[in-house]
């Protein structure tokens, strides 16, 4: 082991983090199928008519003065319907009246095709249909589903056919043999098949369980699901406590805590709790680097804080304004001056950081300052010079001859040098190392300091300076935190986007 190459460990852990992140995507990939089976259930029982018959039935469109009718055909947007396998799921069974009624249909249609119009098996079909047509505007079996509105529009589609105004009497007409005889009986069929059959076919029963709710099997279905992120929220989360120092396994569970909601029992009347799934759900699979959620939480973040920073900047302002004015009214500003001049001041390193401060200050301006800037001073001062002697009466005759205008230039060029010269040398006597110097200097701020406390704690001044000091924040307070609050917040947050931009760039 010892001979393998020092790039080994690092192939090692790339190949951990393809194989970790596979994973990852996998557990992400089958908790996004979890929820869309939970929408999927969720909605069955609303859209059980379109899975069940894939049909779609458009209405007219009228925006305006526009209108367009739509096909009255139902049309058919799916050609497989899901409801043979999922009904179990939601505990649904065919209502036993509705497909008797059905099924007597289809037998009627049978002995039509066997024997004629005219036959005692056609006649006693037709019998059976008008007594079970109007048992089923009596009893009303759609009621058990809550589609009773089905039921009026199956009596409505009846009622304009046969043209009458009794929905019993539109359907004993329509089941008898003088009206089959009158009408193509083909035509009658058609619209049977074609209207009323889909509309009868959607009724259904769903029987009620021991805890007194519709039956609802999806607890089955969705139980591998849970099975399997329990048992990976148990691993994930016990390697977490392993890999890192100080973290308990509960820790660790408090850490994940989202993943809880994908195993988490849930009881009829709350299914709507698992529409929570969505959280660990685009957690994972932003983790999972399958969707990108950093551009979605910053627009929400910046949403939040845009909604926020005009109340907060308000209150945040404020506060500290009122806290500075309750410790002036408080009498603190009073006692920090009175201890200055009572308690003796605490030197912790033998410095005079004031009087070392002005030496360092002064010297960067003698040493670097000044030196660079001799020769514009220079030619500062040379101008003014000669300025002022061009308006000395007689100056401009002089001026006209060349020689005393050299002489005159040179001079003051000289003049101007020298003088530069002597006044920068006293400067830098004056920072040299002095003992002497630096006592005066001492003393100068000692006696600053001492003149300015007891002037400023004098009963008067103070309470002047603590009735001005209050009036200027509340002055402060109406005037410039009512500004910043009426500030733009969103020209404010472009700003903020605009200067990111820009350093990034950068």
């Amino acid at each position: 082991m010892a001979l393998l190459p020092k790039s080994f460990p690092s192939v090692t852990s790339s190949t951990g983090k393809r194989i970790s992140l596979w994973f990852e995507r996998t557990v992400a990939i089958i908790a996004a199928l979890n929820f869309f089976l939970v929408l999927f259930d969720l909605s069955y029982i609303p859209l059980r008519d379109f899975w069940l018959q894939g049909r779609v039935k458009f209405l007219s469109l009228k925006v305006g003065d526009f209108e367009y009718s739509f096909p009255e055909d139902p049309v058919t947007v799916m050609s497989l319907p899901v409801t043979h396998w999922y009904d179990w799921v939601k505990g649904i069974e065919p209502y036993r009246d509705t497909d008797r009624y059905l099924d007597e249909f289809e037998i009627l249609t049978e002995n039509l095709i066997s024997y004629n119009l005219y036959s005692p098996q056609v006649q006693q079909s037709l019998s059976i249909l008008r007594t079970q047509s109007e048992d089923i505007i009596d009893t009303n079996p759609f009621q058990v589903a809550n589609k009773t509105g089905t039921l009026e529009r199956i009596k409505n589609l009846m009622r304009d056919h046969v043209e009458t105004d009794s929905a019993k009497e539109a359907f004993q007409i329509f089941w008898s043999l003088d009206y089959l005889e009158a009408n193509d009986i083909g035509d009658q069929l058609d619209f049977f098949e074609q209207e009323i059959q889909p509309l009868v076919e959607t009724n259904y029963f769903r029987p009620v369980g021991e805890n007194g709710e519709p039956v609802d099997n999806f607890g089955i279905l969705d139980f591998p699901f849970s099975a399997l992120f329990f048992a990976e929220f148990i691993a994930r989360t016990w390697l977490i406590s392993r890999r890192r120092k100080g973290v308990t396994w509960f820790d660790a569970m408090l850490w994940r805590w989202y993943d809880v909601l994908l195993f988490m029992p849930v009881p009829y009347w709350m299914n709507w709790a698992r529409l929570l799934r969505i959280i660990p759900v685009t957690t994972r699979l932003n983790q999972a680097k399958l969707i990108d959620m950093h551009q979605i939480k910053k627009q929400a973040s910046q949403g939040f804080v845009a909604s926020i920073a005009e109340d907060l900047t308000e209150v945040v302002v404020v506060g500290i304004l009122n806290q500075v004015q309750g410790s002036i009214k408080r009498g603190e500003f009073t006692n920090f001056l009175s201890q200055q001049n009572v308690n003796p001041y605490i030197d912790l390193n033998d410095t005079n950081e004031v009087a070392e401060i002005t030496r360092l200050v002064v010297q960067l301006v003698v040493n670097q300052v000044l030196p660079a800037m001799r020769d514009d001073v220079e030619a500062l001062v040379e101008y003014s010079i000669n300025k002022a002697i061009a308006d000395t009466p007689g100056a401009q005759g002089l001026a006209s001859v060349p020689a005393i205008a050299e002489a005159q230039k040179k001079m003051t060029q000289q003049v101007v040098h020298n003088l530069y010269g002597v006044l920068y040398t006293q400067i830098q006597h004056l920072i040299e190392e002095d003992p002497e110097f630096d006592a005066l200097l001492d003393r100068i701020v000692a006696t600053f300091t001492k003149s300015m406390s007891s002037e400023i704690t004098a009963q008067q001044s103070l309470e002047r300076m603590e009735y001005l000091m209050t009036s200027l924040i509340e002055e402060i307070k109406v005037n410039y935190v009512q500004r910043l609050s009426a500030e733009d917040i969103e020209a404010l947050m472009d700003q903020t986007r605009a200067l990111r931009q820009v350093t990034q760039i950068n």
